[in-house]
């Protein structure tokens, strides 16, 4: 793993020292959706340090900077059995997708996505594969959107810091 460029955003893989602005990024990710009514998805409080430190350790996460500031972030898994079930080692599973509303420029989501998407392909996979919750339809209009395909859902799916939820699992095939 190493940082690279994207276009007005400089990636790069987390370290510990980043592990207090993950828990922020997210818990005011889930505070930007509550207050849009979506209610369901994430909850400020749910993930701490050590959630990040568990994936750091056996997956990847990947922090963006713009002018020096965190600009946004997410999780890069290379396997996720609760949701897909075993799988040959094709995809990479983007997880936990976040913008830094109060700084990040607008579209800097579609800007994390495609780092996240180069990332799977320089691992050599030819799929980049997530989920988000069944009931989130604007989301699953905004992966759309990024090429993104339903192809399946995923009842009951165990969550970190609480209860199972259903998913609607989409891809997208690179290359």
């Amino acid at each position: 793993m190493s940082a690279s460029a994207v276009p007005g955003l400089c990636v790069r893989p987390a370290v510990a020292s980043d592990l207090t602005a993950l828990v922020r990024l997210r818990d005011d990710a889930a505070r930007w959706m509550l207050a849009r009514g979506v209610t369901g998805q994430w909850r400020p409080g749910e993930l701490d340090e050590e959630h990040f430190r568990r994936v750091m350790a056996h997956g990847e996460v990947w922090l963006a900077e713009s002018g020096g500031r965190l600009a946004g972030a997410w999780e890069l898994w290379w396997e996720d059995e609760d949701a897909w079930g075993p799988q040959p080692p094709v995809a990479g599973y983007v997880h936990r997708l976040m913008a830094d509303r109060s700084t990040a420029a607008p579209g800097t989501g579609r800007l994390l996505l495609t780092a996240a998407e180069r990332r799977v392909a320089e691992a050599g996979r030819t799929a980049v594969r997530l989920d988000c919750l069944a009931t989130n339809t604007p989301l699953t209009a905004y992966y759309e959107q990024a090429g993104y395909r339903v192809v399946g859902h995923k009842e009951g799916k165990p969550q970190p810091g609480g209860a199972p939820k259903s998913f609607t699992l989409m891809e997208k095939r690179l290359g």
